[in-house]
């Protein structure tokens, strides 16, 4: 099962709760129903809300792409591109990054995560009040379409076997275990941009039967597709986050 990054759960159901959705203990249950273990995580989310904060935001970045990054120190901006994924506050400066681990016998493995600090720069928060839903929905539906275009260009199947078509039906139209609080546009593009996520993800997991240069192309098309659906997933994540936080109304 494909969920959404923790960092983009988090984000959403701390900024819920924040808002008085929920208590923070049961936001960060339903925000990590499959994280056996956490430490660092409420700690620091508590002081930063005591500090002023009111919406935790996220970033997803990739090597060669750190643009939603705050602006942070080199082993700051290194453990966030390896991780795929950040927290941060708009506010006061700071990040916290997520090491998965694994514990336990052989069968009965746990899940873990280590949220570790970091210092960076405060975000501007006009940045992210800017940020509209039916925007980013306009930008997804477009390049969602130039990609279609480019792998039948190509050749051969985009998702090469039953499998990955199976695993990119199952997300579609589901709900993600989002807040309930949500604007139903927020929901909407979330989803999207999670589902091509996960079908550029599939598709480059599944290799299809094309020449090793038709391949390659095939590979870089998918890349491209899952690196703007990430960028669209965390600029929706922060988009809501700041409707959540009362920073703009719902649109």
């Amino acid at each position: 099962m494909h969920e959404l990054p923790a960092s983009v759960r988090v984000a959403l159901w701390a900024t819920h709760a924040w808002a008085g959705g929920t208590g923070m203990p049961d936001a960060l249950r339903r925000a990590l129903p499959d994280v056996d273990h956490t430490q660092g995580l409420q700690e620091q989310l508590d002081l930063w809300r005591d500090l002023g904060e009111a919406a935790v935001l996220v970033a997803l970045p990739g090597p060669g792409h750190t643009a939603g990054l705050p602006r942070c120190g080199p082993v700051a901006t290194q453990a966030a591109v390896e991780a795929g994924e950040a927290l941060f506050v708009p506010g006061l400066g700071g990040m916290l990054v997520p090491e998965h681990s694994t514990y336990g016998s052989t069968g009965a493995t746990a899940h873990r995560i280590d949220w570790v600090a970091h210092d960076c720069e405060p975000v501007p928060v006009h940045r992210i009040e800017a940020l509209d839903h039916s925007q980013l929905e306009r930008h997804l539906r477009q390049r969602m379409l130039a990609a279609v275009d480019d792998l039948e260009d190509i050749g051969g199947r985009p998702w090469s076997s039953d499998l990955a078509h199976d695993l990119v039906d199952d997300r579609l139209g589901a709900d993600w275990s989002l807040p309930p609080r949500l604007p139903d546009r927020a929901r909407s593009v979330i989803g999207m941009a999670a589902t091509l996520s996960v079908a550029a993800t599939v598709g480059l997991e599944h290799s299809g039967t094309l020449s090793a240069v038709h391949e390659h192309t095939r590979a870089s098309a998918l890349r491209s597709l899952h690196r703007d659906a990430e960028q669209a997933l965390a600029d929706a994540t922060n988009a809501a986050c700041a409707t959540l936080a009362g920073w703009v109304p719902v649109r």
